[in-house]
């Protein structure tokens, strides 16, 4: 995110695109070149590397034709990780009609680094990216291309925003897929600031299960595979930042592309993704800056979509057996391919590059905080709840776990290092605790 105290809100950080050393990038490989070649000033992967709690995702595969489109849309938030994948195509009880108006008019405006050589833009990256370069450089005006950009650009600016902020340096991690794709892990634990920071891009492709196939069939959308084969690609940043200090809060965030290809060559394509934010004690001018930050970006697109959003993510993110959610929100969509690939991918944008705005002012705003031990114990028990929602109400995570051949570690990512489970008496009347509670009980506006 960004170096910043107390910025505006409509101030963002943007990484510039630095020179790529283009000699040295042509031919690295996605299944077949190296997996470890390093670019100047990042930290790559060493075989002595031990990675507790990381996740990949997904996709990176295009394909011709003409492109269908609906209104879909599902309300269960997925890790993006290789296993996952099936996991997101599995949720067909929590769907439904995403209501589109006429979006704003939007021109988009091409970036200075949107604009460069794709080439150049990777060097920014925290490692090559997962497709080739040459790839990508042929495909670049394909949604694939344009989306596995944005993700590298997303963990890159964020990651450096975080290694800024704490003094430390993620360990990088490019991992293959026997299937198809890859991914970059990026983790920094046991820092100054973070107890565990974790920023991790998928591209990964292949053909739907039968399974994932019947359980899209089941929910509306209408699929036909050339021999009964169906060509994905999928591919998305996802992260989750648990701070030491109980008074900097946690932040999870999650963008993603998934593709289809039919036997006559057309694609099904849709996004989805969000960010929302867990604290241990309410403080409401943070509360506002997160959702202020957030509603800016919607509200470049569709006048609805925070208020939509932020309803969707408080349903999902909510912790049943508890009777409260898991923090205080965000945005959250998925299934989202409407009005067209276009305008939707410019509105992922615009969400994605929020992710250092909307963080690291409040970061930096309690970076000194003092606490006592009481409050470092609840912040333990508060991220037992975290870890309570993320083990039994995530799909994702679930299907990942179930999934052979899924790397525990990726799936687990959103784990916090340390948690705590024991009989809680209802905190004092009056309380910070109390407050932060009631909060949690009854979803607030913040804006």
């Amino acid at each position: 995110m960004a170096s910043i105290v107390l910025l505006s809100v409509k101030q963002t950080a943007q990484t510039k695109a630095k020179r790529c050393l283009g000699s040295r990038l042509k031919g690295l490989a996605g299944a077949g070149g190296p997996s470890a070649t390093f670019l100047p000033g990042r930290e790559w992967l060493s075989k002595d590397l031990n990675l507790r709690f990381m996740s990949h995702g997904t996709a990176g595969r295009s394909a011709a034709g003409t492109t269908k489109r609906g209104a879909l849309a599902f309300s269960g938030a997925v890790a993006v990780t290789a296993a996952a994948v099936v996991g997101f195509l599995a949720n067909a009880n929590h769907f439904q009609r995403a209501e589109m108006a006429t979006t704003i008019p939007q021109k988009a405006k091409k970036t200075k680094e949107e604009e460069g050589d794709i080439a150049q833009r990777c060097r920014g990256f925290m490692s090559v990216p997962v497709t080739d370069i040459s790839v990508l450089e042929k495909r670049k005006d394909e949604m694939s291309t344009k989306m596995e950009m944005l993700i590298m650009e997303t963990q890159a600016e964020f990651c450096k925003a975080l290694e800024e902020v704490d003094g430390g340096t993620f360990k990088v991690d490019k991992w293959q897929r026997k299937e198809g794709g890859g991914g970059i892990s990026c983790v920094m634990q046991d820092g100054k600031v973070f107890e565990k920071a974790g920023v991790n891009v998928s591209v990964v492709f292949g053909y739907l299960t039968e399974e994932a196939a019947k359980q899209m069939r089941s929910r509306g959308k209408v699929l036909k595979g050339k021999d009964g084969k169906l060509p994905f690609c999928a591919m998305g940043v996802s992260s989750v930042i648990h701070p030491k200090n109980p008074h900097i809060p946690t932040v999870h965030f999650n963008y993603r592309y998934f593709e289809i290809e039919e036997e006559d060559g057309s694609k099904q394509w849709w996004f989805g993704g969000g960010t929302d934010l867990t604290p241990v004690y309410i403080d409401r001018d943070d509360a506002f800056l997160f959702h202020n930050t957030l509603k800016e970006a919607c509200d470049k697109h569709h006048p609805k979509y925070y208020a939509d959003f932020k309803k969707w993510c408080d349903r999902y993110f909510y912790v049943r057996h508890r009777g409260e959610t898991r923090g205080i929100g965000g945005i959250f969509f998925d299934d989202l391919d409407s009005p067209n690939q276009e305008e939707v991918f410019n509105f992922v944008k615009s969400c994605a590059r929020t992710v250092v705005p909307c963080y690291l002012p409040i970061v930096r705003k309690h970076l000194n905080d003092s606490f006592t031990q009481e409050e470092k114990d609840w912040q333990q028990v508060r991220r037992g709840r975290y870890v309570e929602f993320n083990l039994v109400y995530d799909r994702g995570v679930k299907f990942g776990l179930a999934t052979p051949g899924s790397r525990i570690e990726s799936i687990l990512m959103s784990l916090p290092l340390t948690a705590r489970w024991e009989y809680m008496h209802e905190p004092g009347k009056g309380s910070r605790e109390a407050e932060m509670l009631e909060v949690l009980r009854n979803p607030k506006e913040w804006v």
